[in-house]
């Protein structure tokens, strides 16, 4: 059974986010003085092919920790649904 995961990489929480503080700045410039903690990061969205959706889970878990994020400085969390 084919799996689509949408997979979201965000540096961690603890560093500092340059490219959103940047952000946070130009918002800020532009009028937008209410909003705060802007952070960048990545969405990813792929397809696996698994026996059930536990099995594609791990499949996402191993590949978002070993090959998508930096787990120096970035953390992912992911939603896992059947593909059409």
């Amino acid at each position: 059974m084919k799996y689509k995961a949408s997979i979201d990489v965000m540096p961690l929480k603890a560093l500092l986010d340059p490219q959103g503080k940047a952000v946070n700045i130009v918002l800020k410039n532009n009028g937008y003085s209410k909003v705060e903690n802007v952070r960048i990061g990545k969405h990813i969205t792929l397809e696996v092919e698994a026996d059930n959706k536990h099995l594609a889970g791990k499949q996402v878990e191993e590949i978002a920790s070993k090959v998508l994020i930096n787990p120096v400085i970035e953390e992912f969390t992911y939603t896992l649904e059947e593909a059409n």
